[in-house]
């Protein structure tokens, strides 16, 4: 999530302000939905981890310590209604993200089309193999582009925790892709 954090809005919210916290989570709820696509694959859900996620961060904003870690405070809700909406609704799978949720940078580029398709279906049955946890850090670095150090604070771990997940999930990744090719 790109957006600066004002520290001023921060407080308006915490004292009750609604208009403060709506114009602080403006400018995130897309980065927010794309990043709950991603995990749980249905807009509908994405849709309502996103609304959970920003009435959980209403209602618990005076639990944030530091306004300056609103960003990773709010991921972490985020990922974690994701968390319980794959345990309330039982998917294991991800699927594509649509299009119109993509920018022109975010679009895959690739030599051959055909090949494309076939290896992005086996990218999704294997990305289906994994974890919810695992989806979630590989999904926070590599589709939200977070640093691991900003993942580190997303997940409430040392960097070298963070380092450690991301390095599991990877592998994770490309053991399911294996299986995926020795079909």
């Amino acid at each position: 999530m790109t957006a600066q954090v004002d520290p001023e809005r921060i407080a308006r919210a915490r004292a009750g302000d609604a208009d403060a916290f709506e114009a602080l989570v403006e400018a995130r709820v897309g980065p927010m939905t794309r990043t709950a696509m991603a995990i749980l694959g249905r807009e509908a859900d994405a849709r309502d981890a996103v609304q959970d996620a920003l009435v959980t961060a209403w209602r618990e904003l005076a639990s944030l310590r530091d306004p300056t870690a609103f960003d990773a405070w709010l991921t972490r809700i985020l990922v974690n209604r994701c968390r319980r909406g794959l345990r309330r609704i039982g998917i294991r799978r991800v699927r594509e993200i649509p299009v119109a949720a993509m920018t022109a940078d975010d679009e895959p580029r690739v030599a051959d089309p055909t090949t494309a398709v076939g290896d992005r279906q086996a990218l999704e049955r294997a990305f289906d193999r994994l974890a919810v946890d695992e989806r979630a850090v590989l999904v926070l670095h590599h589709l939200d582009g977070l640093p691991v150090a900003d993942l580190a604070a997303v997940l409430g771990v040392p960097t070298g925790t963070a380092k450690s997940r991301l390095f599991a999930a990877r592998r994770s990744l490309e053991r399911a892709l294996a299986r995926e090719g020795g079909r």
